[in-house]
């Protein structure tokens, strides 16, 4: 489909606001009607030899998150793997009609995306789409899976987490996994909880001054490192860098100054202990650290400017929870530079000409 955006909204809440605080309610309705769909797109990829996820940009984040729900909670193991999609299109062999295909894409129009879709169906295979309501660009796949209506926002947030819930009752319908899709249905609530859990507002001031932001995670929350760099260049147009742990730790550190700020995304799980190792460094060099984590974590608070605390959950699941403060840091950041987060800053002159001159 080809987006044409709404009359911007001059002050806040812009669109992005509204979409960010629809999530609970989203995550809701997101299966509901979709079960039988859910139940044979499950059934087909059980018969499949591997699966592949594919997709752009937050999209891509999302298949990150999706190919460790499926290793996991579908129990394909090493079967699952995450493609970007103009990598899978342009220097990966063709798939084979033993392989299922994933493509995610929220407006559907991505051309890459597409030609994923159809380079997966090419090979015989059965394709599955997870794409926003209205857009045809994936219709062609043998099962669509819907997420919410389009958002008027250019940063993608509800569609990004109800992309991360569709994506875990899959893999749960895969692996049979009862006990994840029993989870998924409390975390609508615990993220309404998570949203009036602090003063987003005072929390951009109060680091609004910083050279950089740095966002760090592991495992599954490597993607929410990534998606939150992504919605800070997208939103409030600062200069951020996301990082998975590990990779943050041999050598992106060095830059690291103290006058920047360290968000970590460090929830129980393999990767808490090398977020740890983050917290330290960062403490070490004298940068602020804004720290995502369990209430209980006396480790990780006692190093942590700022601790904002993630309900106990799964942490195949925490990013659906763990991204949301991180979406309204930039948001509210955004306010504070006084620019549109809805834009992609489309509405200065120099950049609305750059967006034209492009071809997504």
């Amino acid at each position: 489909m080809t987006w044409t955006p709404p009359p911007p909204r001059a002050g806040h809440p812009y669109y992005m606001h509204d979409a960010i605080y629809a999530q609970p309610g989203a995550l809701r309705l997101v299966t509901r009607g979709q079960g039988e769909l859910i139940a044979g797109a499950a059934a087909r990829l059980k018969t499949m030899d591997r699966m592949l996820l594919s997709g752009i940009g937050t999209s891509w984040h999302a298949t990150l998150v999706g190919e460790l729900l499926m290793a996991h909670a579908g129990r394909l193991g090493h079967r699952a793997r995450a493609f970007h999609s103009f990598e899978f299109k342009s220097y990966w062999p063709e798939p084979d009609a033993r392989t299922g295909v994933i493509v995610v894409s929220h407006r559907g129009s991505k051309r890459y995306s597409v030609e994923a879709l159809a380079k997966a169906r090419a090979g015989g295979g059965v394709g599955v789409a997870i794409t926003g309501k209205g857009a045809e660009g994936l219709a062609s796949a043998d099962y669509v899976l819907r997420t919410v209506d389009q958002e008027k926002s250019a940063a993608h947030t509800v569609s990004y987490t109800c992309t991360l819930a569709l994506l875990a009752a899959l893999a749960a319908a895969v692996g049979d996994d009862d006990d994840l899709a029993h989870e998924l249905l409390a975390m609508p609530d615990h993220l309404a909880l998570l949203l009036g859990q602090e003063s987003w507002a005072e929390l951009a001031a109060r680091f609004a001054d910083r050279r950089r932001y740095w966002f760090v995670g592991g495992g599954p929350n490597a993607a929410t490192a990534y998606e939150a760099a992504l919605k800070m260049s997208e939103a409030n147009h600062a200069t951020a860098l996301g990082f998975g742990c590990e990779q943050f730790l041999h050598g992106p550190w060095a830059a690291l100054e103290p006058d920047d700020v360290v968000f970590l995304v460090a929830p129980p799980g393999p990767a808490r202990e090398r977020c740890l190792a983050v917290a330290r460094v960062a403490t070490e060099v004298g940068a602020p650290v804004v720290a995502l984590a369990r209430e209980d974590d006396r480790e990780i608070a006692s190093l942590a400017t700022e601790t904002i605390a993630i309900p106990p959950v799964p942490e195949l699941l925490s990013p659906i929870l763990t991204v949301v403060p991180l979406q309204l840091f930039t948001y509210h950041l955004a306010l504070v530079r006084r620019v549109n987060p809805d834009t992609m800053r489309g509405d200065q002159p120099a950049h609305g000409r750059a967006r034209a001159s492009l071809t997504l």
